[in-house]
C-alpha cells in the first residue's frame, strides 16, 4: 500500500463559545504558518494550506464548547522565526502564553517550539524541527 500523504490526522476541531472572536483570531494566527481559510460555514471555519486540516466551530450540539485538560493541538512551522512570528501575532491577538518560543531538549534536541492559550483556554502549538540540531526526535 503506497502512501503519498505524510500525515496521520485528516483534521482536528476545536469548538468555541466566540466564534466571530475565535475566527479573527485564527485569521490572524495561522497566517503566521500559511495557512488560511479553505471552507467557510456559518458556524464553522476550516484552516489549511491546501485542504481542511484545522476547524474552528460551535459546538454541534448546541452545548458550551470547553477545553480538555491535557489536550492540546500542534501547528508545523517552517523556522524558528515562523515559531516566533506564531507566538507573536498570538499574544497579539488576545492569547495567553504558555510557553515562549525555544528548544525544549525533552522533548529532543530538533525541538523548537511554544505554547499559548487560545481565547478560549485551548492550548496550541507551533514547533518547528531543526535537524541541524541533532539528535533523535524525542515524543
Amino acid at each position: 500500500m503506497s502512501d503519498s500523504n505524510p500525515s496521520i490526522l485528516s483534521h482536528v476541531s476545536l469548538g468555541t463559545n466566540h466564534f466571530e472572536k475565535a475566527v479573527a483570531f485564527y485569521d490572524q494566527v495561522l497566517g503566521t504558518l500559511g495557512c488560511k481559510r479553505v471552507l467557510d460555514f456559518p458556524n464553522a471555519v476550516a484552516y489549511g494550506k491546501q485542504f481542511p486540516e484545522f476547524w474552528v466551530q460551535a459546538p454541534i450540539d448546541g452545548q458550551r464548547a470547553n477545553v480538555g485538560n491535557g489536550t492540546h493541538f500542534g501547528f508545523i512551522a517552517s523556522s524558528k522565526e515562523a515559531v516566533h512570528a506564531f507566538h507573536q501575532a498570538a499574544l497579539a491577538a488576545g492569547a495567553t502564553d504558555d510557553g515562549a518560543p525555544g528548544p525544549r531538549p525533552q522533548y529532543g534536541a530538533p525541538y523548537y517550539g511554544c505554547f499559548v492559550r487560545d481565547l478560549d483556554g485551548h492550548k496550541i502549538e507551533a514547533s518547528f524541527w531543526d535537524e541541524s540540531a541533532g539528535g533523535a526526535h524525542g515524543v
